[in-house]
């Protein structure tokens, strides 16, 4: 397979973020066949110090042409194939900020570097055969993780877990097509196949695929997490809610209707799931030019939520324009109905049927079996017992094999010559193949790694 970038040459990034006046260390990376010459022309160690390769040297990055010392740095040298991309890799660590880092990469370009296009670092490292395709997106979704749980799914797939679960079921189908394409061609010489048993080990592969897909959904509410919106009626306590689920004082209460005018974000991680809470203005029916302003966002808001907390008054009980507002989410969305101020209902008195959980957002009851049912309303109530999860691009091809593999169980139902068996066979295999990057075209990984970082 052709790399999509060229080899021979040299690229260079910054790979650490950088900002005025924040990090007190940033990273000029190199690697390619210049790396290290490039390092020797700009890099001066001073005394009797040892360049060799992982051990790191104490010194100044300088301009060559005017010998003016640019930063005080150290210097990494990894020579081929001991390296993340198995090319010979220079990291300078300078000092943080914007100016001294930025000089350092100008003069590591200058010196005959090009820039590295973005996930480049890892692109190689993959074509080097340092790393397969899931392990290289496991390393982007630990950069960009937003939450510790996260962070260790993604630490799985760098440890190789879901490379093993993806080949292990290849080498299975690859095996049942080892023995089907050997009948096509040599099955007078061979004792007969049970298509039985054949059917049932694709059968078992297609079980194990879609546990995966369904793992996968859920690991996906890590990585990408979830918009709720808090809806409601003026002064029912959203705002209040917000702010005890959110642990701040990130919106205004009062206790007059009204007071909430914009969404008010807040973010947050819940049980491991990050959560963007909305606190919404109150909908109601108001000649307040601003408020009305206020109110067409939270209906907006409404209809692009991921899932919605619907809030009422559980002493004012329940009324029509609750209903209304109910009626108002859209179909598929997971709605959880929540009666607020459950503190201030009458002793004696059965709060309002349509109350899913009650709460009071004052005192704090309630909150932990309302976290539990959100999550588990959208689905996802367990995602600390995941091992590995598919990301998206991995669970589009496990869906396809898992298609492939039912084509190969009607031709075995429909009792096909084993020749009809294997086109799917060979489909469901490919996509496999396809998520490792055991088979995988240029313009794939053109497309995996475009959507990383620079730098890594």
């Amino acid at each position: 397979m052709p790399a999509p970038f060229p080899q021979d040459d040299t690229i260079a990034a910054v790979a650490t973020a950088i900002a005025p006046g924040e990090g007190s260390v940033a990273i000029v990376r190199l690697s390619g066949p210049d790396a290290e010459p490039i390092a020797s022309r700009l890099f001066v160690a001073p005394g009797q110090q040892i360049w060799d390769s992982h051990r790191v040297l104490y010194g100044h990055v300088c301009d060559p042409a005017s010998g003016e010392r640019v930063d005080e740095a150290l210097l990494l040298l990894m020579r081929a194939p001991r390296s993340f991309t198995r090319e010979t890799v220079v990291e300078f660590h300078c000092h943080g900020g914007l100016i001294c880092v930025q000089r350092v990469l100008e003069l590591v370009l200058a010196a005959g570097a090009r820039r590295a296009l973005p996930g480049e670092f890892s692109q190689r490292a993959f074509l080097n055969g340092r790393l397969d395709l899931t392990r290289a997106e496991a390393v982007s979704e630990l950069v960009t993780a937003r939450s510790r749980r996260a962070a260790q799914l993604a630490m799985a797939g760098l440890d190789g877990g879901l490379e093993q679960r993806i080949a292990a079921l290849r080498e299975r189908l690859l095996d049942q097509l080892a023995e089907l394409e050997a009948r096509v061609d040599f099955e007078d010489d061979l004792p007969p196949l049970d298509g039985t048993a054949v059917a049932t080990a694709l059968v078992a592969v297609q079980a194990e695929l879609h546990q995966l897909l369904a793992d996968g959904e859920r690991g996906q509410l890590l990585r990408d997490g979830l918009q709720v919106a808090i809806v409601g009626r003026p002064n029912v306590g959203k705002s209040s809610l917000l702010n005890r689920l959110s642990r701040s004082e990130r919106a205004i209460v009062t206790d007059l209707p009204g007071t909430t005018r914009d969404l008010v974000e807040s973010e947050l991680v819940l049980q491991g799931v990050p959560l963007t809470l909305l606190d919404t203005a109150g909908i109601r029916a108001t000649d307040d030019r601003v408020e009305q302003l206020g109110i067409a966002r939270s209906r907006a808001a409404l209809q692009s939520a991921d899932a919605v907390l619907l809030l009422f008054d559980l002493p004012a009980g329940w009324d029509g324009e609750d209903q209304r507002l109910r009626d108002a989410v859209p179909q598929g969305v997971p709605l959880l109905v929540v009666g607020n101020k459950a503190d201030q209902l009458a002793a004696g008195r059965a709060p309002a049927p349509q109350a899913e959980v009650c709460i009071s957002a004052l005192s704090g009851s309630g909150l932990q079996e309302l976290e539990q049912l959100l999550l588990r309303r959208c689905g996802h109530g367990d995602v600390q017992g995941l091992q590995v999860a598919l990301n998206r691009r991995q669970q589009d091809l496990a869906a396809a094999a898992a298609r492939s593999l039912q084509g190969s169980l009607e031709a075995a139902q429909q009792q096909l010559p084993w020749d009809f068996w294997t086109i799917d066979l060979r489909a469901a295999v490919r996509a496999l193949g396809e998520i490792t990057g055991k088979e995988v075209s240029e313009a794939v990984l053109d497309r995996v790694f475009s959507r990383f970082c620079i730098g890594k």
